[in-house]
């Protein structure tokens, strides 16, 4: 009963970073200051009824989704000093803007979990209100919000040796562009058939990644029309293969 809103609540909002110090302990309890009254006001929830066991099939029945407040109300053990004080605190509170806090405060999380090292570049600074709010109608598109649910991105590995096939790169495009249902195989053949020696058949598994991304490239711009960035042609011994 204690730990029942971990997932749903804890992780949801806070993520699976590591949150270490002074800094992150003090915006996490910034967070759930207004992360709490979010929840217990404005997040309505299913409360299990009842549960019938037949055998291997359990059939589970509900109460009407309701928010924590509503409960504490509805509950006739509750006092008129509670509802009361309850009520009060209810009327100062907008949804709107403890949704922005919390926003804001997960920006700040991801900042001090991500904080960049020196020549990384810095994490962009939280929205204002009037930012959020705009932003709302159409965040629907982006798909998932909560920046403590992604995961922090990591630097792409670049080559660890020199480019084998630097100097073929454009002729190989451009006899791609040209027929583009050859293999890279029949390409790799016609290289060692020119330049004996130079181009061992090792490399055709690193043609064949070339050529994934190229066909992948091809297809973006024949479903969206957009081009993707062009290897420049330069003269070179390799032909179209005939």
């Amino acid at each position: 009963m204690v730990e029942q809103k971990n997932g749903a609540v804890v992780r949801h909002t806070v993520g699976y970073r590591r949150y270490e110090g002074l800094e992150a302990a003090a915006a996490l309890a910034e967070l759930y200051r207004s992360l709490r009254l979010f929840v217990n006001f404005f997040q309505p929830s299913f409360k299990l009824a009842s549960k019938l066991r037949d055998g291997a099939q359990v059939t589970k029945r509900s109460h009407a989704p309701a928010t924590p407040h509503q409960r504490l109300l509805a509950d006739p053990r509750t006092t008129e000093a509670t509802r009361v004080r309850v009520e009060a605190l209810h009327a100062t509170l907008d949804p709107v803007r403890l949704l922005s806090a919390i926003r804001a405060l997960q920006q700040e999380l991801v900042t001090i979990a991500d904080r960049p090292t020196v020549g990384e570049t810095a994490a962009p600074t939280a929205p204002t209100l009037e930012q959020f709010l705009s932003g709302l109608r159409t965040a629907w598109r982006e798909g998932e919000v909560r920046l403590t649910s992604k995961p922090k991105e990591k630097a792409k590995c670049g080559r660890r040796r020199p480019d084998p096939l630097v100097t073929v790169t454009a002729q190989l495009h451009n006899c791609f562009e040209a027929e583009p249902w050859r293999t890279a195989r029949e390409l790799l053949e016609r290289l060692q058939d020119e330049q004996p020696g130079t181009y061992p058949v090792g490399l055709l598994r690193t043609l064949q990644r070339r050529f994934k991304e190229w066909r992948r490239d091809k297809a973006h711009e024949l479903v969206f029309g957009a081009t993707a960035a062009a290897v420049e042609p330069v003269a070179g011994p390799l032909h179209s293969v005939t």
